[in-house]
């Protein structure tokens, strides 16, 4: 299985990033679509009927399958041999970053759910806020892989 794995490593690589990208895209959007949401939907239907739809669509057609072709490449990534190499601090800090920002999908998972159900508490100024997390996350991650700190 491992020299199945290096043979491909490119397009695994590959697969892995354009995943990356479309997941990324996704977390920093939802967030955005929630202050909208909060901000602007309250009280008119037609628009939270909107903004549901745009949430639920984001987030099921994108955001999950992209999060699973990430997890999936990432992994035959990790068990490809000689690229990851344990006994050095980066691939701890971006394994702990990649948890991080996978609790942050299922997060957003939540606070969709609470939209829908009318129980959400956050304001838009909160959702602003936590739009930031995984801006901080992905430079962690970043820097972890190609700096190797």
């Amino acid at each position: 299985m491992s020299d199945f794995l290096a043979s491909i490593y490119p397009w695994t690589k590959a697969f892995h990033i354009m995943a990356v990208i479309s997941w990324m895209a996704g977390l920093f959007y939802l967030p955005r679509l929630f202050v909208h949401h909060v901000e602007r939907a309250e009280g008119n239907k037609d628009m939270t009927d909107l903004f549901e739809m745009m949430e639920v669509k984001l987030l099921r057609a994108i955001m999950n399958p992209a999060f699973v072709a990430t997890w999936l490449f990432g992994l035959c990534l990790v068990f490809t041999p000689g690229i990851v190499d344990w006994s050095e601090i980066w691939p701890w800090t971006k394994a702990a970053a990649v948890l991080a920002m996978s609790w942050f999908h299922h997060w957003l998972g939540w606070r969709r759910k609470d939209l829908m159900n009318g129980i959400n508490t956050w304001t838009g100024k909160r959702f602003r806020m936590m739009n930031e997390f995984p801006t901080v996350l992905m430079i962690i991650i970043v820097l972890s892989v190609v700096v190797r700190f």
